[in-house]
């Protein structure tokens, strides 16, 4: 039974149909067998349920599925290791974990270090370089827009780096839009900064709130920048 749910997934996928797999997806999840298909067709179904959860913004779902599916697939199908490591990536990234240079190196996707360094670093530019860079093969994988939200994580870190360098919890939000420009973001105004620190707040990242009458970011004195996994 796994093995045909597997194909459909697979055709589903192909054809763009992803709300096709929720009622595959609920029939195997209450069997009393799902625990007993031989591992590699549970690694199959784990690859694109994981697939589907990161599709669906569900990440730490996505990651414990990708997860198993990479940790359980054997060791001498690198192929496959690398086709799931395309997808367990980028939502590792979005919950904070980043890969190291020995990783990417090892199963050919390098394609990502620029990506994880820009992230890592809050650099703005390095980011957008690097996606525009290898925009193909991201499109080719259907990770595009996955990898756009790191943006946000990116504006996190920038901002976690001002906040360290200024050492206050009343941050002017000037200061911000001074290290915007220095991303060469030049097309923003302090409304926009704004924008993108009401969304930060509001998603979690931030612990603060925005006085408008003062211009300044006034952040929490404890934990200012919760780490991405608890917020994610």
């Amino acid at each position: 039974m796994l093995f045909l749910v597997n194909q459909l997934f697979k055709i589903y996928f192909k054809i763009n149909k992803l709300h096709l797999c929720k009622p595959l997806i609920r029939a195997i999840d209450s069997s009393s067998l799902k625990d007993e298909y031989s591992m590699a067709q549970r690694v199959t179904y784990k690859y694109y349920v994981g697939r589907k959860a990161m599709f669906d913004s569900d990440f730490k779902q996505a990651e414990e599925y990708l997860s198993f599916a990479f940790c359980h697939c054997h060791r001498a199908t690198q192929k496959n290791k690398r086709m799931i490591l395309i997808y367990l990536l980028p939502v590792k990234m979005l919950l904070g974990h980043m890969p190291t240079v020995q990783l990417l190196r090892k199963y050919d996707l390098l394609q990502f270090s620029d990506v994880t360094k820009a992230v890592g670093e809050g650099n703005l530019l390095l980011l957008n370089e690097a996606l525009t860079k290898h925009e193909a093969f991201f499109i080719r994988c259907g990770i595009f827009l996955i990898l756009e939200k790191l943006k946000i994580i990116t504006y996190r870190n920038l901002f976690k780096k001002v906040y360290l360098l200024l050492r206050t919890h009343q941050l002017p939000l000037d200061a911000f839009l001074v290290a915007l420009r220095f991303m060469q973001i030049v097309d923003v105004d302090i409304d926009e900064v704004q924008c993108i620190i009401a969304n930060l707040i509001y998603m979690g990242h931030i612990k603060g709130y925005i006085s408008h009458q003062h211009q300044k970011l006034v952040v929490s004195k404890q934990n200012p920048f919760p780490s991405l996994s608890s917020v994610s």
